[in-house]
């Protein structure tokens, strides 16, 4: 792992745009809360410097409404991947709430999903909550590799 990335945020893998988008609309009429991860963009074959979000992490005991969602903070992890968060606004309403731009102040990258939840239904805001763009991008996601080990070092060791 490179020490230093660069943080440029080039874009949002389309596979996880329509995750955030599917679990949104699963968790209507209650608010959908979620940090967005980024993975070096040279990693998904992109000869640029930068970062493409690949994941939505979703936190243990968060808690929802129709109005909000409540993430507790003892569960997020300090992790050098995350680049912002994604929720969804049940009532359609695509710009920050003064609750939002509360939560706004880790990573630049803030997604809002109004309802219905369809493809044109979202907006991206910085950490000021300042409308910024996000491409989507068709890039294949990272293989998840919780444990760096396989089966055949499992049956040697045994």
């Amino acid at each position: 792992m490179r020490l230093f990335r660069s943080s440029e945020i080039l874009g949002i893998a389309r596979d996880t745009m329509e995750f955030a988008l599917e679990a949104s609309e699963e968790t209507h009429p209650n608010e959908y809360m979620g940090f967005l991860r980024a993975e070096d963009a040279r990693k998904l074959g992109l000869e640029k410097k930068g970062q493409v979000i690949t994941d939505v992490l979703v936190i243990p005991g968060t808690v929802s409404d129709p109005m909000s969602a409540t993430v507790r903070s003892d569960m997020v992890p300090n992790d050098i991947k995350a680049v912002g968060s994604v929720h969804s606004h049940p009532n359609g309403v695509l710009r920050p709430s003064d609750a939002d731009l509360g939560t706004f102040h880790k990573g630049d990258v803030h997604i809002i999903i109004g309802a219905p939840y369809e493809w044109g239904d979202w907006r991206v805001f910085d950490s000021s909550g300042d409308p910024r763009s996000l491409d989507v991008l068709d890039v294949p996601l990272p293989e998840e590799q919780f444990f760096d080990f396989t089966q055949e070092d499992i049956d040697e060791e045994l």
